[in-house]
């Protein structure tokens, strides 16, 4: 079914709000899959708070046009779906994780802060862990020195304590 006008331009804000606060978006063809695994992915998608929709390419190079990601327009062909995500690496994870298991999707470009990427680049983006993972290894790190002497000092008590008896 066909859009009006208005429903057009609906749409094209709807895709401007959510480019305008985005970090990463992430293109891939989806020709060929079913509709259950598509159901899938867009859980997997709003689980992970990444915005995904099917649209025409026209009304997605609209949507970019003037941002960050409108060198991204060029890659626009085909029936595309696109994951868009406040998150650097949301977007990329949700879409080749599906991808690994279903051959069907096909990544086919994506763009973060403004710089183009290509099917390898939205992988070892994808490899990245997420913010949260980075902060708790960050904090681990930082605890280990800590926790090392802790044991140590216990251990010479103990040591202390059982030469004392």
């Amino acid at each position: 079914m066909s859009l009006n006008l208005n429903d057009k331009k609906a749409v094209v804000a709807e895709v401007s709000a959510k480019v305008a606060t985005a970090q990463t978006i992430v293109v891939a063809e989806y020709r060929g899959i079913q509709v259950g695994h598509l159901t899938q992915l867009r859980a997997s998608a709003r689980a992970q708070g990444v915005y995904m929709r099917v649209l025409k390419n026209t009304l997605a190079r609209r949507a970019v046009e003037g941002t960050a990601f409108a060198n991204l327009a060029s890659e626009m062909t085909g029936p595309l779906i696109y994951a868009i995500s406040d998150d650097a690496v949301a977007a990329a994870k949700v879409v080749n994780d599906f991808a690994k298991g279903n051959d069907k999707l096909v990544v086919k470009a994506g763009n973060y802060a403004g710089k183009s990427l290509d099917k390898a680049g939205v992988v070892a983006l994808a490899s990245i862990p997420s913010r949260e993972v980075l902060l708790a290894q960050l904090l681990g790190m930082m605890q280990a020195p800590v926790s090392g002497f802790a044991r140590g000092l216990a251990a010479l008590a103990a040591k202390k304590e059982a030469e004392a008896a």
